[in-house]
């Protein structure tokens, strides 16, 4: 019998290898043939792919500030399938092709736990017609063949699920075991036999605590692949858990409650780091996106069957129907055999009750009543049920809705299908399962691949409609030379290209990998968005990309920054291409770019020089002043240069200019000797003194902390109040973040400009580089130069935004030092210490700015979010009641 078992154990495995390596084999075929570029979603994904295989090529395992930065790469969206996918690209290579391998992985996972299940809750036949079913369904075999988070996602969610199900029948196995004996004991046949004893369990501790690990390693691995896994794990985790409460099974509770605990170890990491990015970005993801795809407000029917609505499209018609319709029909059937076994006993037909009694074979007393492998066919459809209901409802709750998004419960459902397809043993039943599951494959290969014609078309579009998914035949679009093309004319620089439409094939997301694959050397960002700062985007971006003909989503603002690139003076087409819709993509470049980096012959010395510096003769204070500074070296020491630029009078009025040298934007893999021209401005403030000015300057590197004066060419700036403003460039971005560190000072009603001015700048600079001059530049200054608020507050503000806890308590507290009497310093320290989950800190550091003033909404929130993190809910909600009755 134990060698039967492991024989069919064996072929169940070489059923499921021979169905995942099919699937695999057309999938792979689909992708060879598919042209297309990755759409906004995909392009994005694999963006962030490419982020952490960057990130695993130089891993510091011991570093504790290398895994900050290593969860920060992705701060709205959990990284598991990233990093899985980065160890692919690894290996196989880091194209979208080469990246979408690891489907094949979430398919063998998907396949294994839906086989589990099934043989979990019903046998095994169900597990494999279910895995089988999982490979034909559209709604998954769509998203098998695009780089989303749904059906990575699909696969786990399931894996938790099976987890889950296995360690719950393990423990209710004894139920059935004590239904199976009354059973037993109300057969008629056996009321002159003894009862026989309850055996005892044959399932010691052990194994099922192992399924409880499993289960929580699983569940945090979820929510490490996507937020919404506890949409669909919430229902059978909470039912689980007040089955166990209400009957006192402790032990079982415990074992539930140290699985999530262990979930917690697993995901927490990666949340604890960003979990205020994900709340902010929350309503962003669901509300305001519902309200920009105009969804069904949730106080609408509409809203509730939207899902409901979609499931034939996510199944196809015979798929659905026909399982359902077989089970209805096999209930039926039994529900007459039932009455006719109870109308049987009302006759008292003696004869038919001793043939039955005759065709039992008694058991001695002695032996133990056999155990049923599998659970009762009502516990298993409930509990399918729990999930899929509980599911169904929290993915409604959602008011931003896509058919992806309820993804999966698909698998769970092709459960109850294949008990469907199998619950009759007849003939007619066999073959009905095999030509479902015929005309479902052949539905799916017209779906994929354009073979079927005109008859293949109106089979898909009655049977199986709106899941057609075919790959792209036609002409190359033309992504890879716009970036090559960038390259090509400016080798050395790292560069952002504003991408103005916002089609499914032409977009910023798409772009942007594109320049990934090629060094991470060109970004995409959309640009145009906002009214106020159309002018600031223009002039702050050397690269555009424009096209004609369909501009897709685009907000509507975007066609005048479109006339304001292709008229403007300061630009001129350079490159285009025909695409295949017959419009044209036009790349635009400015005609005198701010930074111009040329390859020098001869070779220069070690350190750094500054051969050249161009200002005005007079520029009056309070405007940016134009200035061109041209330095040479050899490309390491400039790419990990930073200038600590200070024009000074002789009564030591100063202001400053520190950046790093090409804004830190060069890009040169060999030790090549560049010149670099920066075509810039400053900003002199309005309370600078009239005077003559002059420059002083020092190299700092910023990795090895080196630092050495440069020898400055003879220049000199007159302010005066009088002189006629030159035309000058946008503000540096290090110039900029000062500036809107100082306005801190301000407190809560400067925030909102601050912030928005953030969102503005990093557009222009994608890697955030700006953010890291600033920090080394200003701290240095700071350390060993003079102690100065507002740089202390620019500094602060970079550590804020590059998510530097400990540099940034650290900032907030040099803050208070030199602006004491400001009571918004202690509410920013405060914040800091609430975001690092310091509750008790933070209401420490709330005491003094409280103290001077007791009226700041902002420090009577903070204070109530720190009681509330300590428990202390009951004062918490005091303060809440005492400032929103104030309000």
């Amino acid at each position: 019998m134990a060698a039967k078992k492991k024989g069919n154990k064996y072929n169940s495995l070489l059923i499921l290898g021979l169905i995942w390596l099919i699937s695999a084999l057309c999938d792979r075929i689909w992708f060879t043939l598919d042209r297309s570029v990755p759409s906004w979603d995909q392009a994005d994904y694999l963006t962030g792919t490419l982020n952490y295989w960057r990130a695993l090529q130089n891993a510091q395992w011991s570093d504790a500030e290398w895994w900050q930065g290593f969860w920060l790469l992705s701060s709205k969206i959990p990284p598991l399938t990233y990093i899985i996918t980065a160890i692919f690209q690894n290996i196989f290579g880091k194209s979208a092709d080469q990246a979408t391998l690891v489907m094949l992985l979430f398919s063998g996972i998907l396949l294994l736990s839906v086989y589990g299940l099934g043989k979990v809750l019903f046998n095994e036949s169900v597990g494999l017609w279910a895995a089988a079913l999982c490979q034909i369904l559209p709604g998954l075999y769509r998203l098998r063949l695009e780089f989303l988070l749904d059906y990575p996602l699909a696969s786990v969610v399931t894996l938790s699920f099976y987890c889950l199900t296995a360690w719950t029948v393990r423990g209710d196995r004894e139920t059935w075991r004590l239904g199976d004996l009354e059973t037993w004991r109300q057969g008629e046949f056996l009321n002159n036999t003894p009862h026989p004893p309850i055996p005892p369990s044959p399932h010691p501790p052990l194994p099922s605590l192992l399924w409880a690990g499993a289960f929580g390693l699983s569940l945090g691995l979820a929510l490490l692949v996507k937020q919404t896994a506890l949409f669909f794990l919430l229902t059978p985790i909470a039912w689980v858990g007040f089955a166990a409460l209400r009957q006192r099974r402790w032990g079982r509770l415990a074992q539930l409650l140290g699985s999530l605990c262990l979930s917690v170890l697993v995901f927490a990491p990666w949340y604890r780091t960003n979990w205020l990015i994900i709340l902010t970005s929350g309503k962003r993801a669901t509300l305001d996106s519902a309200i920009a795809e105009h969804e069904a407000p949730l106080n609408t029917l509409q809203a509730w069957t939207y899902y409901w609505h979609q499931l034939p499209n996510q199944v196809s018609l015979p798929l659905l129907l026909v399982p359902i319709f077989a089970l209805l029909l096999y209930w039926g059937h039994v529900r007459e055999e039932r009455q006719k076994d109870k109308e049987t006993k009302r006759q008292g037909d003696k004869k038919t009750r001793r043939n039955l009694q005759n065709s039992f074979l008694p058991i001695p007393p002695s032996s133990p009543l056999p155990l049923s492998p599998s659970p009762p066919t009502s516990y298993s459809l409930k509990w399918i049920a729990i999930f899929w209901v509980g599911s169904y409802l929290l993915s409604s709750l959602n008011p931003n809705k896509d058919d992806r998004y309820v993804l999966p419960y698909l698998p769970v459902l092709s459960l109850f299908l294949a008990y469907g397809l199998t619950c009759s043993r007849h003939l007619w039943g066999k073959r009905t399962r095999f030509y479902t599951v015929g005309l479902a494959i052949i539905l799916m290969l017209f779906n994929l691949f354009p073979v079927g014609g005109v008859l293949g078309g109106w089979m898909t579009q009655t049977l199986s409609p709106r899941s057609q998914h075919y790959p792209y035949l036609g002409i190359e679009l033309p992504h890879r030379q716009v970036i090559a093309q960038i390259i090509q004319t400016e080798p050395y620089l790292r560069s952002t290209l504003g991408v103005l439409p916002s089609t499914a094939k032409i977009n910023q997301h798409n772009l942007n990998y594109y320049g990934a694959l090629e060094n991470f050397q060109v970004y995409g960002r959309q640009v145009g968005i906002r009214k106020k700062f159309l002018e600031q985007d223009r002039r702050s971006l050397s690269w555009f990309l424009t096209k004609t003909g369909n501009q897709g989503s685009i907000p509507e603002t975007q066609a005048a920054i479109v006339e304001a690139v292709q008229t403007s003076p300061d630009f001129q087409l350079n490159k285009s291409w025909k695409l295949p819709d017959h419009s044209l993509l036009k790349l635009y470049h400015q005609k005198l770019p701010p930074i111009e980096v040329k390859s020098l012959s001869a070779i220069t010395p070690r350190r750094i020089i500054l051969s050249r510096v161009t200002v005005p003769k007079k520029a009056p204070p309070g405007i940016p002043v134009p200035v061109t500074y041209e330095w040479s070296g050899s490309s390491q020491e400039l790419q990990q240069g930073l200038v600590l630029l200070t024009w000074r009078n002789t009564n030591n009025s100063k202001w400053l200019h520190d950046h790093g040298i090409a804004m830190g934007n060069l890009h040169s893999t060999s030790n090549q000797h560049l010149s670099v021209i920066e075509r810039m401005a400053m900003l002199p403030s309005a309370d600078t003194p009239p005077g003559i000015y002059t420059l002083e300057a020092a190299y700092l590197n910023r990795v090895s902390g080196e630092i050495y004066p440069i020898k400055v060419p003879k220049v000199t700036l007159q302010i005066d109040p009088q002189a006629t403003a030159t035309p000058a460039p946008e503000l540096d971005l290090v110039t900029q973040l000062r500036i809107l560190g100082a306005n801190l000072s301000k407190g809560a009603s400067a925030l909102e400009q601050i912030f928005d001015e953030v969102g503005r700048i990093n557009q222009y600079d994608p890697t955030q580089d700006y953010l890291v001059q600033g920090r080394l530049t200003l701290g240095y200054r700071l350390e060993h130069i003079a102690q100065n608020r507002d740089w202390a507050y620019a500094l602060a503000l970079a550590n804020v935004l590059q998510t530097r806890v400990n540099d940034a308590i650290a900032s907030f507290t040099k803050v208070i030092q030199l602006d004491a009497e400001n009571p918004y310093a202690y509410g920013y320290l405060a914040f800091v210490h609430l975001y690092n989950w310091q509750p008790v800190a933070a209401q420490k550091s709330l005491q003094p700015g409280l103290a001077k003033n007791p009226n700041i909404t902002e420090l009577k929130g903070l204070s109530a979010v720190a009681y509330l993190m300590q428990g202390n809910i009951i004062k918490a909600w005091q303060i809440y009641q005492e400032f929103k009755g104030n309000g």
